[in-house]
């Protein structure tokens, strides 16, 4: 299978964040739109076979911080890599653009996501307590300190510590 990556629109984004089962479309395509407006942002779109099916979305917090806030993949194309793909090309994105942080924050039901960021090496950073256990709020991150990211002539790129 292969996958392919693109930037993408706000409408793009919520059109796939709508057809996520446990998300319950929480957001609104302005509050998308607003959150990300007046601040460096990156939305991708992973499609296969030119289908759309997945996409994450992020902005800045500060020069140095990056705030991964929302991602996710089609049931039917989950553990094939697609959210994998994404995140790497975000990481690369904001590295290159010399972010040296990036932090997510997932709720406690949502246990193959905080599988899947901690096997990319993010770090639980502290817990926001709910009355309900399950809608605990865990924020993650992963820090580059002084890594660069080196770019050659093609879009390959290298990491080396600084």
């Amino acid at each position: 299978m292969i996958i392919n990556h693109r930037t993408a629109s706000a409408k793009e984004i919520h059109l796939l964040y709508a057809q996520l089962p446990e998300l319950n479309a929480h957001h609104s395509l302005m509050d998308i739109e607003m959150r990300l407006q007046h601040r460096p942002h990156l939305m991708l779109v992973a499609e296969v076979n030119g289908r759309p099916v997945g996409f994450i979305a992020g902005y800045a917090l500060n020069t140095a911080e990056f705030h991964l806030w929302l991602g996710g993949v089609l049931p039917g194309f989950r553990r094939r890599g697609v959210a994998r793909a994404l995140l790497a090309a975000q990481e690369t994105w904001a590295k290159s653009r010399g972010y040296h942080t990036i932090n997510v924050k997932s709720g406690s039901r949502f246990q193959g996501m905080l599988l899947f960021l901690i096997s990319n090496h993010y770090q639980q950073t502290r817990i926001e307590a709910q009355d309900n256990e399950e809608e605990n709020k865990i924020w993650l991150e992963k820090n580059y300190g002084n890594q660069l990211i080196v770019f050659s002539g093609s879009s390959d790129c290298k990491q080396r510590n600084g």
